[in-house]
């Protein structure tokens, strides 16, 4: 068998794979929702809606109501999350 023909195989088969983990990973985050107000200190997961920080594990308290983590779908709300506009509301009082 040609080494050629082996190594390009190999490489197409290694790149779709990439391709595959790429598009589950969009799967997931459509299957995903910012929850704010559920975060643990330094268990954010990005920045938050006061603009204090911009990284993921940045939040200094628990429970602050600008911070979110993502959760499944639709379970936000049974875990005493706000969605984005109530934080902003929460935010503002």
């Amino acid at each position: 068998m040609n080494h050629r023909f082996v190594a390009s195989s190999a490489l197409a088969s290694v790149l779709a794979l990439g391709l595959l983990n790429t598009a589950h990973a969009a799967d997931d985050a459509k299957a995903k929702e910012k929850c704010y107000g559920i975060a643990k200190a330094s268990q954010n997961d990005c920045s938050n809606l006061s603009g204090s920080h911009s990284c993921a594990g940045q939040a200094s308290a628990d429970g602050a109501a600008d911070d979110w983590k993502y959760v499944a779908k639709g379970t936000c709300k049974s875990l005493g999350g706000l969605s984005a506009d109530e934080a902003k509301a929460k935010m503002k009082k």
